[in-house]
């Protein structure tokens, strides 16, 4: 729709400027021309040069304006010749196109519309009246992933994930940032959170297995309706937030399953301090040294058995005893009491958290 939209535009201004204009896409190619002959035509030197720079330049005694809402143009308009004059219009011209295909964007995009919702940026009384205007089904059942990029090989990560998901009827791809990639995806109204977390698992392979793109993924909660795509998106992003200061070393989170640490994560930083000092009134949580909290977290990993424990760290029974020992006598928690042992697992990340420096968004 772009390049019919181009076209009219470049139709009535080719008497106005009596020279030979026109707008080529991101692969070079020319989309619209003021000689319809030139359509479809391409060159490989000026996607070079639309890749090195988002400003003026001149190719082949074309001057050229590079356009668009993305990190790398998307557009960019040309002008025969190679003086002020041929800049000038061109610069009019690139202004003028990039206003009308947003305005276009704006008012009849789906991917911009889905976009503007999972930002928060349409009202919700909007919503309804936008999506029946786009011919849009709104009550089916979708969820968000963020996928944010932790290291990358010079590859669009964005590319990458619109050629995984083609049906741009039921799945919408979109960039935030430059590092974070939103997929709104339509799924069963009966999807469990184990397939949701396997297409994320795959997504992640794929950019790293064959891309050398590591990332990780938040998964918020599937929807019905439109107008909740905002609250799975923020979902996503706790996800995330959550994952980097409780699980590091988990790639995909889901909402679905981040357990206390959701809870612990949404609690005012200052009760959480009052939490730990209630909690360690002997010493505090600093007094025990690597190798003490190296052992609490293997007791922990192996459900509070000593004999299971002793075996998995390599020392006898009766030295994890003595230190089990020493623990209640720096803290006042006997870890192999149940409760003072869960009081103890959510005093740790609750540090955790605290020691992340919070930031809510």
């Amino acid at each position: 729709m772009s390049n019919r939209l181009f076209q009219g535009l470049i139709h009535q201004l080719r008497d106005t400027m009596d020279c030979i204009i026109g707008v080529v896409d991101s692969t070079g190619t020319i989309i619209a021309c003021s000689e319809l002959a030139r359509i479809g035509t391409s060159n490989e030197l000026v996607t070079m040069d639309l890749n090195d720079s988002r400003d003026t330049f001149v190719r082949d005694g074309y001057t050229y304006k590079a356009f668009g809402s993305h990190i790398k143009p998307d557009y960019a308009v040309f002008v025969e010749g190679a003086d002020e004059t041929a800049a000038k219009y061109a610069n009019i011209m690139s202004v003028s196109l990039s206003s009308i295909k947003q305005y276009y964007d704006e008012k009849y995009d789906r991917n911009n519309f889905i976009k503007n919702v999972v930002l928060d940026n349409v009202l919700p009384g909007d919503i309804v009246v936008k999506a029946r205007e786009l011919h849009f089904a709104a009550e089916v059942t979708r969820v968000v992933f963020l996928i944010r990029v932790v290291a990358t090989n010079d590859v669009s990560a964005y590319d990458v994930i619109q050629n995984l998901f083609p049906d741009k009827t039921k799945d919408f791809v979109f960039n935030i940032s430059e590092t974070d990639i939103v997929l709104v995806k339509e799924v069963k109204a009966n999807v469990e959170p184990k397939d949701l977390e396997k297409l994320a698992r795959s997504i992640a392979d794929t950019l790293t297995g064959e891309f050398y793109t590591r990332v990780n993924v938040g998964i918020g909660t599937p929807t019905v309706g439109v107008k909740d795509l905002a609250r799975s998106f923020k979902e996503a992003q706790t996800s995330l937030e959550v994952g980097k200061v409780f699980d590091t070393e988990k790639t995909i989170v889901s909402y679905d399953n981040l357990g206390i640490a959701r809870l612990i994560y949404h609690l005012p930083t200052t009760l959480c301090e009052t939490f730990l000092q209630e909690v360690f009134k002997k010493n505090s949580i600093e007094s025990l040294d690597h190798e003490t909290l190296f052992t609490i977290q293997k007791f922990f990993e192996n459900s509070l058995n000593v004999s299971e424990t002793s075996r998995k760290l390599f020392v006898h029974r009766n030295t994890l005893v003595y230190r089990l020992e020493k623990i209640k006598k720096l803290t006042g928690l006997d870890l192999r009491e149940f409760d003072h042992a869960i009081i103890f697992k959510i005093a740790l990340m609750v540090k955790k958290y605290l020691s992340s420096n919070p930031t809510k968004f």
